[in-house]
This record gives C-alpha cells, sequence and structure tokens, in this order.
C-alpha cells in the first residue's frame, strides 16, 4: 500500500482545491445537503483567499464560507477530536448566523445558516455517519425555527466498500481515502465527478503555491505541538518541586509526572 503524502482532510488542499474548482465545490456540497444540484442559483464562495501571512497561524481556519441561493453554509474539515466540538460548530454557527444582518435590518431577514462537518473520528454514540441537528420543541419535536442546522459527517463511520450509485457515500470516500490504492479503486467505479476530483486533486497537490501554503501550515502545527509539549513539561517540574517540598519518593515522582529519574534528581539537588 501507498501511503498518500496529501489527503483531501488536509486543511491546506480542502481550501485550496475546492476554491480553483468551484464546479467541484458546487456538487460536493449539493450532495451533502441532498439537493439538486441544477437546482442551485446563485453559489458563491465569500473568502477565497489564503493570505500566506494566516496560514502560519495555528489558529487560523481554512473553511469554506458560501452563498447558495440566500443560504449562508460553511464547510470545514476537521482531523483530530480536540474536544467540545459541537459546541466549537455552534459557535460557528452563530458568528455566521449572527454577522448576517445588516445594519438596521429585520430579525426576519436573517438567512438560514448551516454548519457542514466533515470530522475525521467519531463523535455521537450512534451507527450513523451522517447527523443533522435542527432547533426543536423537546416534547413535540416541532421546529423553533428552519435557520440554524448543524450538519456532520464521520468517516470513521463509513461502509468497507461504496458503490458508484450511492454520490454521498462516494464523495466522503475520499475524504477517508489514506492510500493511492483507494484513490485508483474509486477512480476505477468510473463515476465521472470522482476522476475529475482527483485528476485536480494531482494537479493541485504539485503546484508551488500548494507546497508553500502547506510548508506554513506545517510549521504552525509545529511550532503549536512544540508550544503544548514545552507548557506540559514545564508543569511536570512544578508538580514535581512540590512533591519534593513533601518529601516523596523519586520513583512516586517519577509516576506522577512522566519526569525521568535523572532529571528528579536534578531537581532535588538544585531545589
Amino acid at each position: 500500500m501507498t501511503e498518500l503524502k496529501y489527503k483531501f482532510t488536509n486543511d491546506t488542499l480542502f481550501k485550496m482545491l475546492f476554491v480553483k474548482y468551484p464546479g467541484l465545490l458546487k456538487r460536493l456540497v449539493a450532495v451533502l445537503l441532498k439537493i439538486q444540484v441544477d437546482s442551485i442559483g446563485k453559489f458563491e464562495i465569500r473568502n477565497p483567499e489564503m493570505p500566506p501571512e494566516s496560514l502560519g497561524d495555528k489558529f487560523c481556519r481554512l473553511d469554506i464560507n458560501m452563498d447558495i441561493d440566500g443560504q449562508r453554509t460553511d464547510l470545514e474539515i476537521q482531523v483530530e477530536n480536540e474536544g467540545d466540538y459541537p459546541e466549537r460548530t455552534l459557535f460557528h454557527w452563530a458568528r455566521e448566523y449572527s454577522t448576517a444582518l445588516p445594519a438596521a435590518g429585520k430579525y426576519a431577514d436573517l438567512p438560514r445558516t448551516v454548519i457542514i462537518s466533515i470530522v475525521g473520528f467519531k463523535l455521537f454514540p450512534c451507527a450513523e455517519y451522517h447527523s443533522e441537528y435542527q432547533a426543536l420543541e423537546v416534547t413535540r419535536h416541532t421546529p423553533l425555527t428552519d435557520r440554524l442546522a448543524l450538519v456532520y459527517f464521520e468517516l470513521p463511520k463509513l461502509p468497507k466498500t461504496v458503490t458508484a450509485e450511492n454520490g454521498l457515500e462516494l464523495w466522503l470516500s475520499l475524504f477517508s481515502a489514506k492510500t493511492e490504492e483507494e484513490l485508483t479503486n474509486i477512480e476505477a467505479l468510473g463515476v465521472q465527478e470522482m476522476s475529475e476530483a482527483i485528476s485536480a486533486y494531482r494537479q493541485i497537490t504539485v503546484t508551488p503555491e500548494f507546497l508553500e501554503a502547506e510548508r506554513l501550515r506545517s510549521k504552525a502545527r509545529h511550532d503549536e505541538a512544540q508550544a503544548l509539549y514545552n507548557a506540559e513539561r514545564k508543569k511536570a517540574f512544578e508538580i514535581a518541586e512540590n512533591m519534593i517540598a513533601d518529601g516523596e519518593s523519586c520513583e512516586k515522582i517519577v509516576r506522577y509526572t512522566g519526569l525521568t529519574q535523572k532529571e528528579v534528581e536534578g531537581l532535588k539537588i538544585t531545589i
């Protein structure tokens, strides 16, 4: 098996690919929202830019914001479960929804706002890979409003094999693909838009623009990991110092902090 160097879940690739190929994005979103692509009139990407200075920021989100026939839609990829993800998507919905109200505008003019998340981890305790949440009355299950929709697709729950007839699972299988062989198997199904998406993927991943953007993103991820490691180490040393002051044994301090025996013994000399 040949592992993909860049997967479709790579946020840099995701943003660049679908901004440069809006026709593919339109077909993807139509499948995710269960609407006919031919029924879409206005389709606009509101945040196509990828400023280099933002790519190096660990807090940069490479989501895609769209206006689809007056509906605000945000599409995002999230590979790692960093905790509180439903709350995070609700926060993004609130920001998108509230900023859609123009000055002196009426609340009735606020648009339906949909946050779509494709996630690389199991999020909900159910077997289904597709979940959609709206604002409903808890007993009668009647909708409060149609303005809120949070849509999730959990890639680990996809079936092991997909068919050419299931467009949703075909698109999601691209995002779950980890090897060249998996992409080849998808191409072999003979679905034109899958072949187009994979061809676009291969073209994007060799461009200097993508490679430089990915370098900046990789550096940001590395810097974030290093900062987290340094913070954890600092905390471990603080705990060790307190345990030493309380007369705890070296073995216990090693067990509770993850420090080495040599590091703990060195601390005992300095305090």
